[in-house]
């Protein structure tokens, strides 16, 4: 029935499942899900055994960027010269060594691209250069004319869809049409550019997941024998999940069978091309590298026609969280964020992983008092070893990995809200503002937070924090009905003066320190309060280096906490007594 408050949902009233528990209480949907098939009713999947699932990622794969090409092809607006060279410019920077630069047959755009390649130093000679085309005489043509003078190695991408829908319904191809079709742009592809010494070839039969094993076989077999694959000058072939059907494990399947059976295997190179239409893309490409690929096509941050292609960054970072090198350099992540925005003219979300703004940000309390832990226990270890602690092992709480690896400074990591404990809190005051807290003042400062936050429903800033400390343990009384004249020290003895309703009043005591003359004079002068612990610390970012004394006081039944600040630890400390004693 529709929903009341919703009317465009109609929420699930049918049976529940036969089969299902008596604690499954979902029951079937208006969901149309009949509509569609599943994978392994579309498409043989002929492994049986594998041996993916024992295997470990030990070492990055090759990576190639594709965003100036088929990530650009999916956006709104397409990438101008300037933007793609920029783009260009920070994956030579990152480190990478295979990079799609255009489809010159599609636009002058990418075309001109390509031949400022040619005509300028902007590409190392250790990077090799692949530029896309279909299986189309002229426009191989095309490709071919874009790379005329490249000093770098290239790759020729040559594509062409092989899935049976798109055979019956684009292309109007039988399986044998095909593979003619393939094979003659495979013959011009050789004709035009065989005699380039440093060109290699790779050929993609598109909508690999949905096309018959045996088929997509025959097809990369007659492509590698008619290149003539060579150790010394392999062919790529490229399995893409152009559109992702089932989940990761069917796709490394798919991958190990070709891994497999292809012939002259050392000469092939096998790579793949994850989509993320079922938001799966980043598993299928680390089970597509387990079950035998070698190279991995993708897009920094996941950039790509409907959601998107597999997002390298990701995939590199997880490596890096594993302790396997990525073979890429990420360590200015933001600069690397800013630049790929500024090129696709798309924002990164928030909770992206590794680069978001708040994916290194803890608001909830339980963690905030995990990651604080973690910290100290981190300094405490670098200190026992007497090594730094960028060198040592990384093992905090909810943080992957350090952010200070990607840039990241910490002043992030914790942010409080209505969410947040007393770890949080502490954290943050100690990390701005040099102020450590004692447990118990940790929680009677987190309630007061906590009461704020549910008051206003937002975030507190750090010097917000920092305000509602001072207006909670630091402010003055209103009227506070006795005020400290002196208080001095000669000798043995110590003496304090007190003015109450304008009359002062001086008393001396024998063997006893500031603190406990002044609580005497106090209890004399009928305001008695009682100081339970005392808590010194310093402030230091956000201050002038001030010292911050901090006490847990009881007058009659009453215990509460008061803090002293002042350039003077002894003038600070009789502050926080004053403080108490006249707290309401």
């Amino acid at each position: 029935m529709p929903s009341s408050t919703f009317p465009a949902l109609t929420t699930p009233a049918g049976p529940t499942l036969a089969e299902a528990p008596a604690w499954n209480r979902q029951r079937r949907s208006a969901m149309p899900a009949h509509r569609y098939r599943d994978a392994h009713s579309r498409v043989d999947i002929p492994l049986a055994d594998r041996d993916w699932p024992s295997r470990r990622l030990l070492q990055a794969p090759l990576w190639v960027p594709v965003d100036l090409r088929d990530g650009n092809q999916a956006l709104a607006e397409p990438m101008d010269p300037a933007r793609k060279r920029r783009f260009f410019e920070l994956m030579v920077a990152m480190g990478y060594k295979e990079i799609e630069v255009g489809y010159p047959s599609a636009s002058r755009t990418d075309y001109d691209f390509v031949r400022l390649i040619a005509e300028s130093d902007i590409a190392p000679d250790d990077v090799t250069l692949v530029v896309f085309t279909p299986a189309r005489r002229d426009l191989i043509e095309r490709t071919v004319e874009s790379i005329r003078g490249i000093r770098n190695d290239v790759v020729i991408h040559l594509y062409t869809a092989t899935a049976p829908i798109w055979r019956d319904v684009v292309l109007g191809q039988d399986r044998a049409g095909l593979r003619q079709l393939i094979l003659s742009g495979g013959r011009d592809v050789l004709q035009l550019a065989g005699d380039l010494p440093r060109a290699r070839f790779e050929f993609s039969p598109e909508v690999f997941t949905l096309t018959e094993p045996d088929y997509a076989l025959e097809v990369c077999n007659a492509m590698t024998e008619l290149w003539e694959a060579s150790p010394d000058r392999p062919v790529i072939l490229n399995l893409p999940a152009t559109v992702e059907i089932a989940t990761p494990n069917v796709y490394a399947d798919q991958i190990e069978y070709m891994h497999r059976h292809l012939d002259r295997r050392d000469s092939v190179i096998l790579s793949v091309h994850p989509h993320n239409d079922r938001g799966t893309g980043i598993a299928c490409a680390e089970l597509a590298v387990l079950a035998g690929a070698q190279r991995v096509e993708g897009c920094l941050f996941g950039n790509g026609e409907r959601t998107g292609n597999v997002d390298l960054a990701t995939l590199a970072l997880n490596l890096h969280a594993q302790g396997v090198d990525p073979m890429i350099d990420f360590s200015d992540i933001d600069e690397i964020r800013r630049t790929v925005e500024h090129c696709n003219r798309i924002e990164i979300h928030p909770r992206h992983p590794y680069v978001g703004d708040l994916v290194h940000t803890a608001f909830s309390g339980t963690h905030q008092d995990a990651i604080r832990k973690g910290f100290a226990e981190h300094r405490r270890r670098a200190a026992a070893e007497r090594r730094p602690e960028r060198e040592i092992e990384w093992r905090v709480p909810y943080l992957p990995i350090d952010p200070a690896d990607v840039g990241r400074s910490y002043d992030e990591v914790i942010r409080v809200n209505s969410q947040s404990g007393k770890g949080g809190i502490a954290y943050v005051l100690e990390t701005e503002f040099g102020i450590e807290l004692p447990r118990r003042l940790q929680i009677d400062f987190a309630r007061r937070v906590q009461q704020h936050t549910d008051a206003s429903g937002s975030e507190v800033a750090g010097d917000q924090l920092w305000g509602l400390f001072r207006e909670a343990y630091l402010a003055p009384a209103t009227e506070s009905p006795v005020e400290l004249v002196d208080c001095s020290t000669s000798g043995r003895s110590t003496s304090v003066t007190l003015r109450a309703g304008g009359v002062e009043r001086t008393t001396s005591r024998d063997d006893a320190g500031p603190v406990e003359a002044l609580t005497a004079a106090l209890a004399e002068a009928g305001h008695p309060v009682e100081v339970l612990s005392l808590h010194q610390t310093g402030m230091s970012a956000g201050s002038t280096g001030d010292a911050l004394t901090l006490i847990e006081y009881r007058r009659g039944r009453t215990t509460g906490w008061a803090a002293g600040l002042d350039r003077s630890v002894h003038s600070a400390t009789l502050h926080a007594v004053m403080r108490a004693s006249a707290a309401e």
